[in-house]
């Protein structure tokens, strides 16, 4: 199975629908209750719910879910049946394989109750109609123009003593994610250098965003929270808050962090741990989300677009 870790929950809804073809005759039989089994419909409903709750069985690579929801619709056409079943879930992966199955095992209840009376029966086809939900449901095309410098704030690295890996960690996940690194700055833990730092790049860098890693421990020089708080507009306690709880859930020490994000001017300022391990667990809590951050601060509003499109591998 896929690794899925390191992904965040998000409401997932997942659109799939079957098809089964059958004989005007036999549709006649269920609308008026003439099938000796009984209504199929009531059958197949409960049939689909059961699927969805244990596709992780039957498909070796689809992981258990706790699904929040699963709706299950019918209708009959003359000579067809059309199965309906969206399924919702506030997890890390998504819904679709759980839709697709339900509606499947719908459609074969359908045909298991009625094929003594039709041989031509068929199911037609099944398909995913929709899927939502998930980082890679959105398109920040902005981040392509967005302008960042990173900060590394630290004594030993400023000294020579020990190599960094949390700031080129930072300049790579950007970078990959299509942002524009223009600066990359290694300062010792003073708090004047810092605050002249951060005030150059957004007074007069004016940078989209600027990340630091490094001081914002418990240490008596960690002072990186301190200068920000000092120099930024407004504090937007959010970004920080999902950082802490993304990280909390993978490490019990991440509650120790002081990190926090505020904006001067036009320049979002968001100060993450020193540890290589802690900066990569924020870049995944906070991309892209933090694109959008930066484009409502930018003047955008909080449309944004939605891929659409259909993964249906999760394994």
């Amino acid at each position: 199975m896929k690794d899925i870790s390191h992904k965040t929950n998000t409401l997932r809804q997942a659109h799939a629908q079957s098809r089964l073809n059958a004989s005007k005759a036999l549709i006649d039989k269920i609308r008026n209750d003439e099938v000796p089994k009984g209504d199929p419909l009531p059958v197949a409903k409960v049939a689909a719910i059961q699927a969805v709750k244990n596709t992780h069985q039957i498909i070796p690579y689809c992981h258990p879910i706790p699904v929040d929801h699963v709706q299950v619709d019918f209708v009959l056409h003359d000579e067809e049946i059309v199965i309906d079943v969206t399924v919702k879930a506030i997890y890390k992966t998504g819904v679709e394989m759980e839709a697709l199955t339900g509606a499947s095992v719908a459609a074969l209840t359908i045909y298991d109750m009625l094929k003594v009376f039709d041989e031509s029966m068929e199911i037609a086809s099944t398909k995913l109609l929709k899927k939502t939900g998930g980082k890679s449901d959105w398109h920040f095309e902005n981040a392509r123009k967005l302008k960042a410098a990173v900060l590394v704030v630290s004594d030993s690295v400023s000294a020579g003593k020990k190599q960094d890996i949390s700031g080129k960690r930072i300049v790579e996940r950007l970078e990959l994610e299509g942002v524009t690194v223009s600066q990359y700055k290694v300062l010792p833990d003073d708090e004047i250098l810092i605050e002249s730092t951060l005030k150059e790049f957004a007074d007069r860098g004016h940078y989209d965003l600027v990340i630091s890693t490094g001081g914002t421990g418990l240490g008596p020089r960690d002072r990186t929270p301190e200068v920000v708080l000092r120099i930024v507009d407004m504090a937007i306690p959010g970004i920080a808050e999902t950082i802490r709880s993304y990280g909390q859930e993978r490490m019990p020490m991440a509650m120790l962090s002081r990190s926090i994000a505020g904006l001067r001017g036009k320049t979002l300022i968001i100060t993450l741990p020193g540890s290589s391990r802690a900066v990569s667990e924020s870049l995944d809590a906070l991309v892209p989300a933090v694109f959008h951050t930066v484009n409502i601060i930018a003047g955008g509003g909080h449309e944004s677009q939605q891929s659409g499109k259909h993964d249906h591998c999760r394994h």
